[in-house]
């Protein structure tokens, strides 16, 4: 398998849905078409891959099957062509997941998307840390004691 290729491919996929996802108006429709053609999509191609890469259907250039039990294990198989790119369609299904959700969110709570923009970004580039921004915004403004 062209891992190279299946990495650029899901990459700049990714980019584009994240780009509508920061720009683009928050129609019902292109929400729609972000959550099941972007996230949908890149959670259906780790699914086509994972499955026969996992079970050694397909060479991932880990050298066998990945023994997710142990450290060395995981870092074998994430060292590896068919590993590392597995793992980074992962982070780009999971982290567009998350940006959506933070997206939405904050458009129901009255956040500008001036700043939207930067929590996404950090979603996009830091994942768990963007998620941690939005909420300790989002708390500071919308979870005040009356």
């Amino acid at each position: 398998m062209n891992w190279d290729l299946v990495f650029t491919i899901t990459n700049n996929y990714a980019l584009v849905m994240w780009l509508i996802l920061a720009f683009a108006p928050r129609r019902t429709v292109i929400m729609t078409g972000l959550f099941y053609g972007g996230t949908g999509l890149l959670a259906t191609s780790y699914a086509v891959i994972v499955v026969p890469l996992m079970t050694g259907m397909i060479d991932g250039g880990s050298g066998g099957i990945p023994d997710f039990s142990t450290l060395a294990g995981v870092q074998q198989l994430l060292s590896s062509p068919g590993g590392a790119t597995i793992g980074w369609i992962h982070y780009l299904a999971f982290d567009l997941f998350v940006g959506l959700w933070v997206a939405r969110n904050a458009d129901k709570y009255g956040f500008a998307r001036w700043l939207q923009i930067p929590i996404l970004l950090f979603v996009l580039m830091l994942g768990p840390l963007g998620l941690v921004l939005y909420l300790l915004l989002r708390f500071t403004r919308h979870n005040k004691v009356a």
